[in-house]
């Protein structure tokens, strides 16, 4: 008992200080000073609506301190239960009234302060709007084009700002606020505009005007020069431009800056492809002039040089076969020079009537010029290749000949050995080669030579020829070694291996010519009773001939 004695008796004193708490706001002596602040419209009904509000929560107070001092009296006489319920129940209402108490105090501070706060927004506003005024007047032909727009919003500004003061004299803070605020977006939006709109005029008014009377004399002068813009109207697009600077002008004037930035970047672009037009102009000028004789010498040269390709080619087609198509395509160089000789000079007329567009005749001589460079390299190249064709007959003809020569001599080589004849498949080798040879030099003999044809027949006939040069030699070999292997055999006649050997061997070579097989055979045998001696054989035979070379 004697512990919840303690615990309720706190509890006391704390509901006894926060009722305290509340009743030395004194919010009796706030009221007393808003109702001879003699409030109206929106303040006045705030004022009543949370005076009620207190009033009716300041009514509670009697009963509350009732209930404090009935439960500290029952909790000192031991009357627990009794204490308890006169505790909870004051808590309880004290719990009801404190948010409006705390509301309520809010309000009255705030309604207390909001005159005097007014008072110094007004005086803040009321200095910036007149050195805002100051500085318009002062500067008043930097904003001429939005200066009607920039006093209508100024005037309504002062119209506020009349407002603000008669809602505070009398008594409607809250209003008066509301207006205030409205008054300083106001300023803070114009003031953020004002520089934008100097910076606009001055660029629509003077740069822009400015270059676009730079552009223009520049245009008529560069006419009376005789320089021509083809269907591209340079003073209709200056008029364009000027027509969209009075429409951001306008734009201005109403303080649409968006409107405005969109047609001046409109305006910068077209100025500045008018600029570049211009400069292009100037610029491919005197290449033009520079080139004028130039390209018509170079022309004339190379029309003369395109005649005379196509004739040689012509001549050169009667007596051999353009297989590549070099003449059409000579012909082809020739109508294309023919053509750019024909553009030059159409080009050359405009700039003698004053009719030139400088720069598209500039771009058409560099193609030309690059593509004379182009044709000329080629034609040289034509040229050279048929060039060749005479000195590639006289070739055929010397290596024909060189061809019968050596194949005459490969058979008087072979026939001189005395062999007992000459294997089938030699005798087809050369009766190809010889077939291959006739073929060739009978190509060469027809009036129209086909000489790349004739060149992929010598390169074959020269690959037959090696391979038939080999073939003999290897018959000759065969041979010499197979009767330098039968000689020696003869150390082995007692050898019935041997025996056997030699008669098979001497029919393969004496029957089938088979020179290879029989020297094959015959070293075989011997190979067998005596390793070794054939190769001895060999080396010394190979060893021979390259003496008798060297």
């Amino acid at each position: 008992m004697l512990i919840v004695n303690r615990h309720q008796l706190q509890e006391i004193e704390e509901l006894d200080n926060d009722l305290g708490n509340m009743e030395d706001l004194h919010l009796e002596r706030a009221i007393s000073k808003l109702d001879q602040m003699e409030l109206a419209g929106e303040s006045l009904a705030t004022l009543t609506t949370w005076k009620k509000s207190y009033e009716k929560a300041a009514e509670a107070f009697p009963e509350i301190q009732r209930l404090i001092e009935e439960g500290a009296d029952e909790n000192a006489r031991y009357r627990l239960v009794k204490a308890h319920q006169d505790i909870k129940q004051a808590q309880e209402l004290l719990d009801a009234i404190s948010e409006d108490i705390k509301n309520s105090a809010d309000v009255f501070t705030q309604l207390l302060e909001s005159n005097r706060e007014n008072q110094a927004l007004y005086d803040e506003l009321m200095k910036t709007y007149r050195e805002m005024r100051k500085e318009i007047l002062a500067a008043s032909f930097d904003y001429s084009s939005a200066l009607e727009e920039i006093e209508n919003r100024l005037s309504a500004m002062e119209e506020d700002f009349a407002q603000a003061k008669n809602l505070s004299a009398q008594g409607d803070h809250v209003e008066a606020k509301r207006v205030l605020s409205k008054i300083r977006a106001a300023l803070d939006s114009l003031g953020k505009q004002l520089p934008e709109v100097k910076k606009d005029q001055h660029e629509l008014e003077t740069v822009f005007a400015e270059q676009l009377s730079e552009i223009a004399d520049a245009y008529k002068k560069m006419r009376s020069e005789k320089y021509s813009f083809g269907s591209l109207d340079i003073l209709l697009e200056i008029k364009q431009s000027n027509d969209q600077i009075e429409k951001s002008l306008q734009d201005l004037a109403k303080l649409d800056l968006d409107a405005c930035e969109k047609g001046m970047k409109k305006v910068d672009k077209e100025i500045d492809t008018l600029y570049k037009i211009l400069e292009k102009e100037y610029r491919a000028r005197p290449f033009v002039e520079e080139n004028l004789d130039k390209l018509q010498n170079l022309l004339a040269h190379q029309q003369v040089v395109s005649q005379q390709l196509v004739k040689k080619l012509r001549h050169i087609d009667e007596s051999y076969e353009l297989t590549h198509g070099e003449l059409d395509e000579a012909r082809g160089l020739e109508r294309e020079v023919h053509k750019m000789d024909s553009d030059y000079i159409r080009s050359s007329q405009k700039i003698a009537d004053g009719n030139a567009v400088y720069s598209e005749v500039e771009s058409t001589w560099v193609r030309i010029l690059n593509r004379l460079s182009e044709i000329g390299q080629r034609q040289q190249e034509l040229s050279e290749a048929v060039d060749g064709l005479y000195e590639a007959e006289e070739v055929a003809h010397r290596s024909i000949k060189e061809f019968k020569q050596e194949v005459s001599l490969i058979y008087r080589r072979l026939s001189r050995h005395q062999l007992p004849g000459i294997p089938d498949a030699f005798l087809q080798m050369y009766t190809l080669v010889i077939n291959e040879i006739s073929k060739t030099t009978g190509e060469l003999n027809q009036i129209r030579i086909n000489m790349e044809k004739i060149s992929q027949e010598l390169v074959q006939i020269s690959d037959d020829v090696d391979r038939l040069k080999k073939d003999a030699a290897d018959i000759v070999n065969s041979a010499d070694l197979f009767e330098l292997t039968m000689q020696y055999s003869n150390k082995f006649l007692d050898n019935e291996g041997v025996v056997r050997a030699r008669k098979a061997a001497m029919k393969l070579y004496d029957r089938d010519y088979n020179y290879k097989d029989a020297l094959d055979t015959i070293a075989t045998a011997v190979e067998r009773v005596d390793p070794g001696s054939y190769q001895r054989i060999e080396n010394a035979y190979y060893q021979e001939q390259k003496e008798m070379l060297d």
